[in-house]
C-alpha cells in the first residue's frame, strides 16, 4: 500500500510538471478541453490535533492525482476515546465509502457532516476542487439560549396558584362525582318502591307492550300473517306527512274474513332510500322496543313491484306534536301528561334494561323533534321516525360511531354536534345530544300552555330568531357564539309548576353535556310535581282557614327572586343525576 501510494505521488508530480508546463491550453497539437483528473490529499489514518470545531487544516504534506476523473476529493475525522484522527483520499461519489453516499460532492469546500459509518459516527466532506480536501470546516455548535431570570421568577410565583387551582378543580370534580351517584342511588330507591300499575307485573311488562290508547289500531291481523310470503292487503287512502326520505299515508288494512279493516299509517321510501328504510325497520324490529310512548310497530314490507319500501304501523288520528300545539292551547293538566310521557318514551329508548332488569340495546334518535313526536288519543306522545337512530351496542367501535356523522335537523342540534365535537368515547354523549332536543321540544309545549299567561301563536324553538328551515352555520351563530336559547319570560315562572318545567328545561339544554339531566330524572321530575303541587294547594287552603283573629299581621320584605326560588326548591322534590347508572 505504502508503495502504490509512492508511485502514485511521484507519477502525480511528474504529471503535474508536464501538465502546467508543457501542455498550457493553447499549445500547438494539443487540445485544450482535455480531461484532468482531480489532485486531493492523500495520507493514511493520521493523528490530528483538529478538535472538530471551526477550521482546521490536515496537516497532510502529500497531494495525489485521483486514479479517475470521476473521484473527487474526501476528508474524514474520526474523535476516539482519547485522540482524534484524520484520514485524506480519493473517491468516486457514485459508490458507497464506509456505507456512507457522498451527497455534497459538487462544493468548492469541504464542509464536514457527521455521518453514521461502518466504522462507527465520523464527520465526512468532499468537494471537486484541486486540494480542497485540505482545509476542513466545521459547522458551529449552537448554544442553548440562555436563560431568562424573569420568566423564571414568573414560572415559579405562578406555581402556587396553578397547585391550588388543580387541587380545587379536583375537589369539585370529586364532590359532583359523589352527590350524582347518592342522589342516583336515592332516585332508584325511589322507583323501587313504586307499586306498578294493576294487573301489569315485572313479566308482562318484558313481554307486552301496554296500549292505553284503545282506539289506536291493532296489530292483531296484521301479526297474524306470513309477511315473507304474501304482502298485506292495504288500500292507500290520505297522504298525511312527508318528510326528506319518505311519505305517510293513512291506509286500510283489510280483514280477510269480512269487509272490515283496520286504519293503520304506511311510511313508503323510495328504492333510493333503502339505508334509512332498514335501519328503522331494524330498530322497530327489537321487541325490547316496544313501550306505550313509542310508536307501534307492525311490519315492514318491500314492494317490487312498485319499486318501494315499506313501514307498516299503528295510526293517531291527531297527527304529530307540531301540528297539535298549533291548533291547540294546552292547559297545565295537558302539558304535564304531554311532557312526562315524551321523558318516559325517551328514557325507554335510551335505557339499558327493561322493566323486569333484563339486558337491552340502548338506542338514541338523532332527531327528535316536535315533528317526530305523535299524539295520541288520550293525549299522550309517542316518538316516532327513527330513520337516524343508532342503536348503542357494546360491538361498536370508536370508528363506528365516528362514520355516524352529523345528523339530524339543524335547529334542534346540540352544540357539540354543530360543532361536530362529540364524545365518541363515551355513549353517554348521544344520549346527552336527545335530551338537548328534547329541551327545547318541552319549551315548544310550555309556549302555548294557558298557565304561562298571554300565549302566543305556535312558533318552533329559536322561533324568528333563524330563518324557518336554517343552517348548520346559522345555529353555530345563535347556539355557539352567542350561547343563545329559546327565551323563558319572567311571566311564565309566576306559575309555580311551570316554574319548575322551566327550571328542567334550563337544565337539559345546558352547553355542558355532562350538566344535562337524564330522560329517567326529567320523568321522574315531572311525576313528583304533580303530587307537590296538590300538597302546595292544601297547605294554601289551610292557610285560609285559620281564624281571621289569630292571624298576627307581621311585615317583612322579601325579594321577590327569592320568593321565586324558594318555592321552586320546596316543589321539586326529586333531585337527579346527569348520568344513568348500569
Amino acid at each position: 500500500m505504502e508503495a502504490q501510494r509512492c508511485s502514485l505521488s511521484l507519477r502525480g508530480a511528474l504529471t503535474f510538471f508536464l501538465l502546467t508546463v508543457l501542455l498550457e491550453p493553447g499549445t500547438a497539437g494539443m487540445p485544450s478541453f482535455y480531461p484532468i483528473s482531480q489532485l486531493c490529499k492523500f495520507c493514511d489514518l493520521e493523528l490530528s490535533s483538529c478538535s472538530g470545531t471551526g477550521t482546521c487544516m490536515t496537516n497532510c504534506s502529500i497531494t495525489s492525482i485521483c486514479f479517475e476523473s470521476s473521484e473527487v476529493c474526501v476528508s474524514i475525522w474520526r474523535k476516539n476515546e482519547t485522540d482524534f484522527s484524520i484520514e485524506t483520499l480519493c473517491h468516486d461519489p457514485t459508490k458507497p465509502l464506509y456505507g456512507v453516499m457522498l451527497d455534497d460532492y459538487n462544493s468548492t469546500t469541504c464542509v464536514m457532516k457527521e455521518k453514521n459509518t461502518t466504522t462507527g459516527m465520523a464527520h465526512l466532506c468532499s468537494c471537486s476542487e484541486e486540494e480542497c480536501n485540505d482545509k476542513l470546516t466545521f459547522s458551529p455548535m449552537v448554544d442553548p439560549p440562555p436563560d431568562n431570570p424573569l420568566v423564571s421568577v414568573i414560572l415559579v410565583s405562578l406555581l402556587p396558584l396553578l397547585v391550588m387551582g388543580t387541587v380545587v378543580a379536583g375537589m369539585f370534580y370529586w364532590y359532583r362525582t359523589y352527590r350524582q351517584r347518592m342522589l342516583s342511588q336515592e332516585w332508584e330507591s325511589n322507583i323501587k318502591k313504586r307499586k306498578p300499575k294493576p294487573g301489569l307485573d315485572c313479566s308482562d311488562a318484558c313481554a307486552i307492550m301496554l296500549d292505553d290508547d284503545r282506539s289506536d289500531s291493532s296489530s292483531t291481523h296484521a301479526n297474524s300473517l306470513n309477511h315473507n310470503t304474501e304482502p298485506l292487503p292495504i288500500e292507500l287512502d290520505l297522504l298525511v306527512g312527508k318528510g326528506r326520505f319518505a311519505q305517510v299515508y293513512k291506509a286500510k288494512l283489510k280483514q280477510t274474513t269480512s269487509d272490515q279493516f283496520e286504519t293503520v299509517a304506511v311510511k313508503i321510501f323510495p328504492y333510493e332510500e333503502y339505508a334509512s328504510w332498514k335501519n328503522e325497520k331494524d330498530i322497530f324490529s327489537n321487541t325490547d322496543l316496544r313501550h306505550e310512548n313509542i310508536l307501534h310497530f307492525l311490519t315492514a314490507e318491500e314492494r317490487k313491484v312498485e319499486k318501494q319500501y315499506w313501514l307498516i304501523t299503528a295510526f293517531h288520528s291527531r297527527g304529530n306534536l307540531q301540528e297539535h300545539l298549533t291548533r291547540n292551547v294546552i292547559s297545565w293538566e295537558e302539558l304535564q301528561v304531554l311532557g312526562s310521557s315524551l321523558a318516559r318514551g325517551v328514557a325507554h329508548l335510551h335505557s339499558d334494561r327493561l322493566p323486569c332488569g333484563r339486558p337491552k340495546v340502548a338506542i338514541v334518535h338523532r332527531d327528535l323533534k316536535s315533528s317526530n313526536i305523535l299524539v295520541k288519543n288520550d293525549l299522550t306522545c309517542c316518538l316516532c321516525d327513527f330513520g337516524l337512530g343508532l342503536r348503542l351496542d357494546s360491538s361498536l367501535s370508536v370508528d363506528d360511531l365516528a362514520n355516524s356523522g352529523q345528523v339530524g335537523t339543524a335547529r334542534y342540534m346540540a352544540p357539540e354536534v354543530l360543532e361536530a365535537r362529540l364524545n365518541l368515547e363515551n355513549i353517554e354523549s348521544f344520549k346527552q345530544t336527545d335530551i338537548y332536543s328534547m329541551a327545547l321540544v318541552l319549551w315548544e309545549m310550555t309556549s302555548r300552555c294557558e298557565a304561562i299567561g298571554e300565549v302566543k301563536d305556535y312558533e318552533p324553538a329559536y322561533g324568528s330568531k333563524v330563518r324557518e328551515h336554517p343552517c348548520v352555520e346559522s345555529m353555530k351563530d345563535n347556539v355557539l357564539r352567542d350561547r343563545g336559547r329559546p327565551e323563558i319570560p319572567d311571566t311564565w315562572l309566576r306559575h309555580q309548576g311551570v316554574a319548575v318545567i322551566c327550571a328542567t328545561i334550563m337544565e337539559c339544554w345546558d352547553h355542558d353535556p355532562e350538566a344535562r339531566l337524564t330522560a329517567h330524572c326529567v320523568a321522574e321530575r315531572i311525576y313528583e310535581l304533580e303530587d307537590e303541587m296538590d300538597k302546595l294547594s292544601s297547605r294554601s287552603s289551610s292557610a285560609e282557614k285559620i281564624p281571621e283573629e289569630l292571624k298576627i299581621p307581621i311585615e317583612v320584605e322579601i325579594p321577590e327572586e327569592m320568593v321565586k326560588i324558594t318555592e321552586i326548591q320546596d316543589i321539586i322534590a326529586v333531585d337527579c343525576s346527569v348520568s344513568d347508572e348500569k
